[in-house]
């Protein structure tokens, strides 16, 4: 049985992520989870990226959802 917490799973799943978002000059921080939504802020080159919005939805969604598969929604946010 998998006892580490949600937020943790999903941290991992980011750390997994940023080394490609890093490669472009960007990165990204977890704002928060919120039941089965994670809201995250995309930083750098990331930020305000027209291709920001296939970056959430095709990569981040998917690894976070491969570690913790009750995610259903990945929201990028401004929100710090």
């Amino acid at each position: 049985m998998n006892t580490e917490t949600l937020t943790g799973r999903v941290m991992n799943a980011l750390e997994n992520a940023r080394p490609f978002l890093n490669k472009d000059g960007g990165d990204i921080e977890l704002v928060r989870v919120e039941g089965t939504k994670v809201f995250v802020r995309l930083i750098g080159n990331c930020n305000g990226c027209p291709m920001s919005f296939s970056t959430i939805k095709l990569g981040v969604e998917n690894m976070i959802k491969q570690h913790a598969p009750e995610i259903t929604d990945v929201i990028e946010t401004g929100e710090v």
